[in-house]
């Protein structure tokens, strides 16, 4: 269907073809198995980034591909005028999972920022209680949530902002981590507050220790909403199904996508109770393909694996592991993270460049910011794996600093 060609043909199609909203793609990949890929001239690679979080079972799981390619022979769409068992059973499985409590509800999105973007409309429609229309959202700085127009207002960086503003306005962002100017920007006039646990495109940067808990007794006080974006961090990202179940609270509302699917597009926003549940009603807001038989078959399949092959327990042991490496290093400074979701920051500002070496090398890795570099690879990582990295890596970095 698609014919053959060298990875520099198919880039000069690429770049006739598609717009240059991401630029040049870094390889052209055609296979994948596992935590391994390969690209259009036979090259392999060792995946350290699981498509920005979202392989969490690796590339081709045989159950995954078996249960959507099943599901598709059974039925694909159906519309939002009905539903498929599939749906419901996936909406049940998330509500369990993350011990929602009666009358809670899930909205099925096809991506993160679809389910932000549903999550900032369930925020326009709080009142606290006294039926007067709030307005102000408080997000934080470094905050990424998506880059629609709604989510898009959440996200903090200006180079993606400022050539669409004006954006929804209300949205105030307050310094990361800082329980002060948490305590001074809430108040009666706020309608939610947007938290990742841990900030992935920031560079990994977990909340401090306590942020959550202060966050959800603040925003309970005033009436406003508590909502987490574990987009990213969810999912058994970091080890759990939430990154932020030790913190010991219930928000108002999660929202998650990336790994649920397991590679197949799928979003959702969870809200918790039966007040929650009900600021948006019938037509306020919808989507043609959220929640489709196929999606949430792949999701269903994809949640059944991780509890199935203990794959929590290997992300919290493989990231431990790699995490302790990564800290022995010569030219790692500091290591940030939990679980397989893993930032760490270099004595140079050589990232992109090792990024370039990291895939010289056969390792694919992401840089967020001139010095640091990210990991997300799939949940199911080996020791193994993760060791063959951090041999690797020395050279690596000197290949970066030898190319600047």
């Amino acid at each position: 269907m698609t014919g053959s060609g060298s990875g520099s043909e198919w880039l000069a199609r690429y770049s006739s073809s598609l717009m240059g909203v991401f630029g040049t793609p870094q390889r052209v990949l055609v296979r994948g198995a596992g935590c391994l890929m390969w690209d259009a001239d036979g090259k392999e690679y060792l995946d350290l980034l699981g498509g920005i979080a979202v392989n969490a079972l690796g590339h081709a799981n045989p159950f995954v591909t078996s249960v959507i390619s099943s599901q598709l022979a059974t039925l694909g769409h159906v519309s939002n005028f009905f539903t498929s068992p599939t749906q419901i059973a996936l909406a049940e499985k998330l509500l369990a999972l993350t011990d929602a409590p009666a009358g809670s509800k899930v909205f099925f999105t096809n991506s993160g920022t679809e389910a932000n973007e549903a999550a900032f409309k369930l925020a326009r429609r709080n009142t606290g209680g006294s039926g007067a229309k709030r307005t102000k959202i408080i997000a934080l700085e470094g905050a990424f949530h998506g880059r629609t127009m709604g989510a898009l207002a959440l996200t903090a960086k200006e180079a993606y902002r400022e050539p669409f503003e004006p954006l929804p306005a209300g949205v105030v962002h307050i310094p990361f981590g800082d329980v002060e100017a948490l305590k001074d920007a809430v108040d009666e006039t706020v309608a939610a507050v947007f938290l990742e646990p841990i900030q992935g495109e920031a560079g990994v940067r977990p909340l401090p220790s306590g942020y959550l808990r202060a966050a959800r007794e603040l925003t309970a006080r005033v009436g406003a909403l508590l909502i987490l974006d574990e987009v990213q961090t969810g999912i058994g990202r970091t080890g759990k199904w939430l990154a932020s179940e030790d913190a010991g609270i219930m928000p108002d509302a999660v929202t998650l996508a990336k790994g649920l699917g397991g590679g197949f597009p799928i979003g959702a926003l969870i809200t918790y109770g039966p007040e929650t549940s009900s600021l948006l009603a019938a037509g306020q807001h919808g989507t043609t393909f959220g929640g489709n038989p196929v999606a949430t078959a792949a999701a269903l399949a994809t949640l059944h694996a991780i509890e199935s092959q203990h794959v929590l327990a290997n992300a919290a042991a493989v990231g431990g592991h790699l995490r302790a490496g990564l800290s022995r290093l010569p030219g790692v400074t500091e290591v940030r993270g939990e679980g397989l979701l893993i930032g760490f920051d270099l004595d140079a500002d050589v990232a992109p460049a090792v990024v370039q070496a990291g895939l010289d090398a056969g390792f694919i890795v992401n840089s967020p910011g001139p010095r640091t570099i990210r990991l997300a690879p799939p949940l199911v990582l080996t020791t193994a794996q993760a060791d063959t990295f951090l041999a690797a890596f020395p050279a690596i970095l000197q290949a970066a600093k030898d190319a600047q």
